[in-house]
């Protein structure tokens, strides 16, 4: 579906777990996410800090949406920013 919007010229970001699959079927931009099961979240930080990751990931997701790309880029979310 992102590759569709793309397509139409709707900048598009796909948050994933598993990478490689997604730079295969050419999402132009990636932003890595922790696990399988809990990609946005994780249970094993306490809620202040599955706060600020989930907040880190969504501020790495939209700086992705206003980079402009020529193809497939993952957008790694640096906790130390």
């Amino acid at each position: 579906m992102a590759k569709e919007l793309e397509r139409e010229g709707i900048p598009t970001v796909l948050l994933c777990n598993i990478v490689p699959i997604a730079l295969t079927v050419g999402a132009n931009r990636v932003v890595p996410t922790r696990g399988i099961q809990y990609p946005t979240g994780d249970p094993s930080l306490s809620r202040e800090q599955e706060q600020a990751w989930r907040e880190h990931l969504l501020m790495t997701a939209l700086k992705a949406l206003e980079t402009p790309v020529t193809g497939p880029t993952v957008f790694p979310p640096d906790p130390k920013e």
